[in-house]
């Protein structure tokens, strides 16, 4: 079987390790004789379950207990809707460097006045936007950001200092790939299939006291049920992100996926220093190769997570010869986002560094044959 080397945007790699536990469980889970995908929410082995995984989570990044950590449906693209519906009473504040951003802004503006405080869609978001704290309004209920982009291959790579207002962040992928001062935020949210587990679950950590602050808002005041986030985090009955059928399978991969982050890994800070390992490796490689280019204007905004670039001036012609060399060694979802093209590499946590240095002779090996 040939070897193949997983670089997809998402649903992304994960660790075999984890994969294997969850394949057990899907045939026994706990010793129950029956699978994961059969499982009741309500037995006590799986209660466990979700309690061990919220713990794993408080473990890794430092939680707080003023923070509930709850498990949804939906997708982040769900919650770009449901923070404005728990957060916006009249104004909220948004930074634009990504699709996603800007899709995240168009649902605040359905409940409230949003202010676009900074935007790099001017060159295709290929830069984070400087000095934009300084035009976030202090009036505003909250300022959102997304840390990392996916598509363009940007991330802010550290926690934001002096905020004006509350700072909510879409962090679905980048969680867990270097430390997080949670304190910093009030809420930070994601999909799990970039580093934490596969498509199907959403996490959601949010600081308990900035829920039910909705007031004289004139449309969805009360929340519906299922939008208000105080639903999912009520302790009674047991209903910590199971006041519905929680996804099940999904959860228990994301358990085990973190295990192996605090296990074998040693935690976020040593996760970090593998990522910002394999990212240099490849980004040494683009930089240096005669046939590539990067596509991300200012270094020091590049994504360690997404490595985006395309062909060299003059060498445009060999995009596609590229893709069916890289293709024929095994290099699997290096094709870039169709608003960008060339290629991307996605190096989330479960990226082996075996597979970023076969992608980079696989780079140097096409640079030889067509100089």
């Amino acid at each position: 079987m040939k070897t193949a080397y997983n670089f997809n945007a998402g649903p992304c790699v994960l660790p075999k390790e984890a994969i294997e536990s969850t394949i057990n469980a899907i045939r026994d889970f706990d010793n129950t004789g029956i699978g994961l995908f059969e499982i009741s929410h309500r037995t006590p082995g799986w209660e466990r379950t979700m309690e061990e995984t919220r713990q794993l989570w408080r473990d890794l990044l430092n939680i707080p207990a003023e923070y509930e950590i709850l498990f949804l449906g939906g997708g982040a693209s769900t919650q770009f809707m449901a923070v404005p519906a728990n957060l916006l009473n009249k104004k909220a504040a948004y930074l634009q460097t990504g699709v996603w951003a800007k899709k995240a802004a168009k649902e605040a503006k359905l409940f409230g006045e949003t202010v676009i405080v900074a935007s790099s869609e001017d060159k295709t978001y290929s830069y984070i936007p400087k000095d934009f704290l300084s035009k976030v309004p202090a009036d505003a209920d909250y300022f959102h950001i997304t840390t990392n982009n996916t598509i363009y291959g940007t991330e802010i790579k550290y926690d934001l200092e002096n905020v004006p207002t509350m700072l909510v962040a879409d962090m679905s992928s980048d969680i867990m790939s270097r430390p997080v001062d949670v304190k910093k935020y009030g809420l930070i949210y994601g999909g799990a299939q970039k580093n934490v587990g596969p498509a199907g679950v959403t996490f959601v950590i949010v600081r308990k006291d900035i829920l039910g602050k909705i007031t004289d808002r004139q449309y969805m005041n009360p929340l519906p049920t299922m939008v208000d986030y105080r639903t999912h985090a009520a302790e009674e009955a047991k209903n910590i992100s199971m006041f519905n059928t929680p996804p099940v399978s999904a959860i228990f991969l994301m358990h085990e996926t973190l295990k192996w982050v605090k296990n074998t890994i040693g935690g976020v800070a040593e996760m970090n220093k593998i990522n910002v390992k394999k990212s240099e490796l490849l980004y040494a490689e683009i930089d240096r190769n005669s046939m590539f280019r990067g596509t991300v204007e200012a270094k020091e905004d590049r994504s360690i997570m997404n490595h985006c670039w395309v062909m060299a001036e003059g060498r445009e012609g060999l995009q596609d010869k590229f893709m069916a060399f890289a293709k024929e060694r095994g290099m699997v979802g290096i094709k870039g986002h169709r608003s960008v093209g060339g290629f991307r590499a996605s190096l989330y946590n479960a990226c082996p560094i075996e597979a970023v240095e076969a992608l980079v002779q696989c780079m140097q090996d096409f640079e030889k044959e067509n100089k």
